[in-house]
């Protein structure tokens, strides 16, 4: 790859892994890069349901590649700038469900809980798979509790 295409692609790198700069927070940069999925859920949510489900499949591959070269270029296993693991995470706690304000809301909270709590398997996942695959997946393992918790609360208690 010559200079100039390795310079893009490590500022694309950068850009897509700390979601757009927001995970430089001083504090919460998950929390922050969490909010950044919130527009993408809301482009994504207008997408058949098919299509919505291959998008987030394929940025959940993205998301895992960002991560892998993230860790070379910053040096460092998950470092707390990448926080597209957390943007792909939202994505499978808003799966199917509504774009609603109080939905949005109650994914995102439900998402940050589960992610900070990391129920069964999700810290194993962290802990166990290698590189990229290990910093996405306990937020995908995160976003799937959440949207779990999420259908309970709209189809039982009818919010």
């Amino acid at each position: 790859m010559d200079e100039k295409r390795c310079r893009l692609y490590k500022k694309f790198i950068t850009l897509a892994a700390t979601g757009f700069g927001s995970g430089y927070a001083p504090l919460a940069p998950g929390t922050a890069g969490t909010l950044v999925g919130i527009p993408l859920f809301l482009v994504f949510s207008a997408l058949p349901w098919a299509l919505w489900l291959i998008t987030v499949v394929a940025f959940a591959f993205l998301a895992w590649h960002v991560s892998e070269e993230a860790e070379k270029l910053f040096g460092q296993k998950d470092a707390r700038c990448i926080v597209i693991d957390e943007i792909a995470g939202l994505q499978w706690s808003l799966f199917l469900i509504a774009p609603t304000a109080l939905h949005v809301a109650l994914g995102f909270f439900l998402f940050r809980l589960f992610d900070i709590v990391k129920p069964f398997p999700a810290r194993l996942f962290e802990e166990r798979l290698p590189g990229g695959l290990g910093v996405v997946a306990d937020d995908l393992a995160a976003g799937v509790y959440a949207n779990v918790v999420l259908q309970i609360l709209i189809h039982l208690a009818g919010i």
